[in-house]
């Protein structure tokens, strides 16, 4: 399993970024995700990877509005040539809220926003990765919010560079059933985020999913991806960084 944090989760309140690269290339971990550009080359002189950055604005106004294509694709295209030349495996788009859009709707103007990049993504071998948040706490009105319908996305584009990224965090909050949902979707699955249920806080006792079982079935699907973890450490952010790897750890 090859493990990752986001960035924004674990720099914060006085750590230092280096100090903070260096304690994640010691622990273990393979890569970061959603590291800003100014740390980039800070993150690949510890040796880690920068698992994967955003790939257009944003996440509220995003892929499900026509009006928007020509904009996301310029920026999907910009971000690609970056990927490309940084070793970037991902880029996180966005459905963008219904804003009074059915589901049905929302998904095939995503499927055509996303088949105007795709061959882009296929040729620069990066994935696109769309994410799945929860519109009951933390997203209200985010379009992709359940896992069947970013699959249904997937599927009508049909390309192996459309993918999602399940936040595990967000699909407990959304729909439960974790360990059966990734399994019977593990095709269209090639990036994953970790928090604790409820709180968005650490991997401990203290939160209802039990992540050993989880990466286990992750493992058991055969991918091989990176794992990221984006909660808000209760304590010490070097220690909540270890403490996570190690839950993790397979």
């Amino acid at each position: 399993m090859k493990q990752s944090f986001s960035w924004w989760s674990f720099c914060r309140g006085g750590v230092d970024p280096d100090a903070l690269v260096q304690a994640a290339a010691r622990i273990g971990y393979a890569g970061v995700d959603l590291v800003p550009e100014e740390h980039w080359e800070r993150v690949r002189a510890a040796g880690l990877v920068i698992a994967s950055v955003g790939g257009h604005q944003s996440l509220t106004d995003g892929l499900n509005r026509p009006q928007n294509h020509d904009r996301i694709e310029t920026e999907i295209a910009a971000k690609l040539k970056q990927a490309v030349e940084w070793g970037i495996p991902n880029l996180v788009v966005f459905s963008g809220n219904r804003n009074g859009l059915t589901d049905d709707e929302g998904a095939e103007n995503t499927a055509v926003g996303l088949r105007r990049v795709a061959r882009q993504a296929e040729q620069a071998g990066v994935t696109l990765i769309m994410e799945l948040l929860n519109s009951k706490v933390n997203h209200a009105d985010y379009q992709a919010d359940y896992t069947a319908w970013g699959v249904s996305v997937c599927e009508k584009v049909g390309s192996p560079r459309i993918k999602l990224l399940y936040d595990i965090y967000h699909m407990q909050i959304m729909e439960g059933n974790v360990i059966a949902s990734l399994q019977a979707n593990a095709a269209h699955i090639a990036h994953y985020h970790t928090a604790g249920v409820p709180g968005r806080r650490d991997l401990d006792n203290d939160q209802e999913l039990y992540y050993p079982a989880i990466c286990r079935a992750i493992a058991a699907t055969g991918f091989d991806g990176f794992l990221a973890h984006e909660f808000l450490p209760k304590g010490d952010p070097m220690a909540a960084l270890e403490a996570a790897y190690n839950v993790c750890h397979i």
